[in-house]
């Protein structure tokens, strides 16, 4: 299984971008897929999870700005992002979980988000 994150970029605080993870297979067979995000000198923080079910959830300071979809025909999870602001700078990390016989994680690559202010 391979994760491809993209959609990063820079941006000004009030704008928005749209990231895109793209699964190499069915996203049906994961159990969860999410966001992680790690800005500089902090730790990994959860961002928002969506289920095999279409159920999601998030980190409660940044619902409202986020919004996580998935569209299962292009295997591919998104992160919209609104009203970015500065200490939204990170890198942004996609990941997927499967509970079968035993809990395996994949997790693409990364993308930058910079904000600007």
């Amino acid at each position: 299984v391979q994760l491809q994150a993209s959609g990063g970029g820079s941006v000004q605080a009030g704008g928005s971008l749209r990231l895109s993870c793209t699964s190499s297979t069915s996203i049906y067979g994961f159990s969860y897929m999410g966001w992680y995000r790690r800005a500089p000198g902090k730790q990994r923080e959860l961002i928002a999870t969506i289920t095999d079910r279409g159920r999601t959830n998030y980190e409660d300071s940044l619902q409202g700005r986020f919004t996580i979809s998935a569209n299962n025909d292009r295997n591919t999870i998104y992160l919209q992002m609104s009203s970015l602001k500065p200490e939204d700078t990170a890198v942004y990390y996609c990941y997927a979980v499967t509970l079968m016989s035993s809990r395996m994680e994949y997790w693409g690559q990364g993308t930058l988000v910079t904000v600007s202010s």
